[in-house]
């Protein structure tokens, strides 16, 4: 008989949040737009048939979808002032997951710099390259320091 997890010492996953489903589906989203060249009707019509949809937080991922979409230029430019390269140079998942930083950053103050670049160091080790995850915590500690300067500085006082 095999040992139950908690008694080989291995721990199980907490459960995602619908936040963090949120993300995970608008990555996917971004990422057909990119790769694909799909357009944010044909993105939004296909996201609700993908296998755990309707775990996750919808509102929330369309916000996050549609304003990356309309602001992509912008955030681009914001990204690209702290990369070693052109954006569009960058790994298709990176550039989605920096995007997806980027818009957070910007329109929810609600929500600590420190959760968003987890979030994105997150997807960044489930779905990018091996290393990705260490190039998007740079860019968007930088971009943080930048878009965030109070809420940085006040963590760092605090330490």
């Amino acid at each position: 008989m095999s040992a139950k997890p908690e008694e080989s010492g291995a721990t199980k996953a907490p459960p995602k949040s619908a936040r963090r489903r949120a993300r995970e589906f608008t990555l996917q989203g971004l990422y057909q737009w990119r790769v694909g060249g799909q357009d944010e009707a044909a993105i939004e019509a296909h996201l609700p048939e993908l296998e755990g949809f309707e775990k996750a937080d919808k509102a929330f991922c369309l916000k996050v979808l549609r304003g990356v979409l309309a602001q992509r230029e912008i955030l681009a430019g914001q990204i690209g002032t702290h990369i070693d390269r052109a954006f569009d140079e960058l790994s298709p998942v990176e550039a989605c997951v920096l995007l997806i930083g980027a818009f957070e950053l910007n329109h929810h103050p609600e929500t600590p710099y420190r959760v968003i670049i987890n979030e994105a160091i997150e997807l960044a080790k489930s779905f990018g390259g091996t290393d990705g995850h260490k190039y998007v915590n740079g860019v968007l500690d930088k971009l943080a320091a930048e878009l965030r300067a109070a809420e940085v500085e006040a963590k760092r006082q605090s330490r």
